[in-house]
């Protein structure tokens, strides 16, 4: 899907170096954040001695009962994608 956003500015400053430099700040801040959460995911994977995927799938069909860590990981496994998604699309944004 394609989306557009039109930014405007009445500063001296041009805008599209600025524009640039802040999505390529933000893709260094996801990269950071995906990083950190996939070791979070290691350490429960590590404890719980199964994939992330395999708890997932159990959690949300119902076959894992629920528990905090559950719950936590669970957390950190939706930040995940998320963090992914948001990662995606700036990847994919250019500035015109």
């Amino acid at each position: 899907m394609l989306q557009q956003v039109k930014v405007t500015s009445t500063g001296p400053a041009v805008i599209k170096p600025l524009l640039e430099a802040a999505i390529r700040s933000q893709l260094r801040a996801l990269d950071h954040g995906i990083q950190r959460n996939r070791e979070r995911l290691a350490e429960f994977e590590q404890r719980f001695q199964m994939t992330s995927v395999e708890f997932e799938r159990g959690f949300e069909s119902g076959q894992i009962e629920e528990t905090l860590d559950y719950i936590e990981w669970s957390g950190e496994i939706k930040t995940l994608h998320l963090l992914e998604d948001q990662l995606r699309a700036l990847q994919s944004a250019k500035v015109k």
